[in-house]
Formats: structure tokens, C-alpha cells, sequence
């Protein structure tokens, strides 16, 4: 990889695209499956398309056709929904002295490409030593890349669920998707913890109404997380 080289801008972008492409072997699944749970939550097909262009963050659309799915309030919905993205500030953190010297343009298209995979991608590259003076075009290849692969896999989700029964139970969908993401992650001990003390709580407080359970467990989760973490280090 061209890292400690000085990169024209077709090569920094290429080299995010080609990073992002194995990625879709994992990425493009889920956005199937969410394409197909959306529309049998009741979300209308061109919504569940729109949101994958505006939201962008494949954890936060499922949740989102959960909560619809359960009839939630909207407030307990946002609730979720930044909880679950709290994790892009950590990534904005990472990359901001990488790209503290561009635009705000650029800055603002730089943040709604940063996702996980996205992330992973370019990183090695944005904390080269020295850093290519074109890196931030790592990061808009590999963001244009996983864009451009979720908008198609959910539009063929949209367009299978659209054909699908509209009594077909498929909840089951979810939770296994959530696993499938989440374990991967779990890589050290605050994470298990976190992770343990999240789906203890759940089971706990399921029948509170309107999905707050899911909320509150979140949040115990996190705290459980942070408390192990800085146990840790102390």
C-alpha cells in the first residue's frame, strides 16, 4: 500500500475503494435483510430506500424498523438511535487531526461517508507517519464505496419484501443480524461486560411498554462498559 508515498488523488481514492470491497461480503447481507425487515415493519418502500441515503448507518436503520415495527414513540426511537451511534464520535475524535486543515465541505462530507467499515479502511492511511497529503481521499473512496454497495443491497431488500407476504413474521431477522454485528466486536473484557449486562437487562425489562427496556439496557450496558474500563486502567 502506497502509505508513505505521496498519493495523487485518483490513487488515494482508489486505494479507500479497493480497501472497502471486501467489506461488502458482510455489508451487503445485512443491507438485504434490512431492506426486507423495513418494508415488513410497515415503512413505506421509498422511505426505507430514502433512509438508507440520509441515515447511512445500517445498526441505526435496523433499529429504527424495529421501533416502527413495535409502534414506538418517536423520542424513544432518537433515544436508541444516538446511543447506538455515540461510537462515530469516537471515530470522528481519531480522524479529526487528519483533516482539521480541510474545508468544511469537505468535513461535512467526510462525516456522513465515516462508518465503520469506512473507518477501518482509511485509518491506516489518515495515521501514516508521514502522513500522504492526500489521505482524506482514502477515506472519501473507501465512504463512496460502501455508500454506493448498501444503497444497492437495500434497494433489492425493499424490492424482495415489497414482494413478500405482508403477514410474514420475520422479527427473527433482527436479532440475529444485531448478532451477527456485535460479536465481532466484542474483543476485550469492558466490551464483554458491556455486552452481558446489556442483554441481562433487555431480558429484564422487555415488558416494560413501548421498547424502553431496549433504551434503559443501553444505557445500563454503557455504564457497565465504562465502570469495567476504567476498573482496568485504575
Amino acid at each position: 500500500m502506497l502509505l508513505h508515498q505521496e498519493l495523487t488523488r485518483r490513487q488515494a481514492f482508489s486505494l479507500g475503494l479497493r480497501a472497502v470491497l471486501p467489506m461488502h461480503l458482510g455489508v451487503a447481507p445485512f443491507g438485504l435483510i434490512y431492506g426486507v425487515v423495513a418494508v415488513q415493519s410497515g415503512i413505506p418502500a421509498l422511505a426505507a430506500v430514502l433512509m438508507s441515503s440520509v441515515v447511512f448507518a445500517g445498526s441505526s436503520q435496523f433499529l429504527i424498523a424495529q421501533m416502527v415495527g413495535t409502534s414506538a414513540p418517536m423520542l424513544i426511537a432518537l433515544g436508541a438511535v444516538i446511543l447506538v451511534n455515540l461510537r462515530h464520535a469516537l471515530y470522528s475524535a481519531s480522524v479529526a487531526p487528519a483533516l482539521v486543515h480541510l474545508p468544511n465541505r469537505w468535513k461535512a462530507l467526510l462525516a456522513y461517508l465515516l462508518t465503520d467499515e469506512a473507518y477501518a479502511a482509511a485509518i491506516p492511511s489518515l495515521l501514516a507517519t508521514p502522513r500522504p497529503p492526500n489521505a482524506h481521499w482514502v477515506l472519501f473512496g473507501s465512504g463512496i464505496g460502501l455508500w454506493s454497495g448498501w444503497q444497492l443491497a437495500t434497494l433489492a431488500g425493499v424490492l424482495i419484501g415489497a414482494q413478500l407476504p405482508s403477514g410474514l413474521d420475520l422479527e427473527f431477522a433482527l436479532p440475529l443480524t444485531f448478532i451477527a454485528i456485535v460479536v465481532p466486536m466484542i474483543n476485550s473484557r469492558a466490551r464483554l461486560i458491556a455486552a452481558a449486562v446489556a442483554g441481562m437487562a433487555a431480558l429484564v425489562l422487555a415488558g416494560l411498554p413501548f421498547k424502553t427496556g431496549l433504551l434503559l439496557a443501553a444505557i445500563t450496558g454503557l455504564i457497565a462498559g465504562a465502570m469495567a474500563s476504567k476498573g482496568k486502567a485504575a
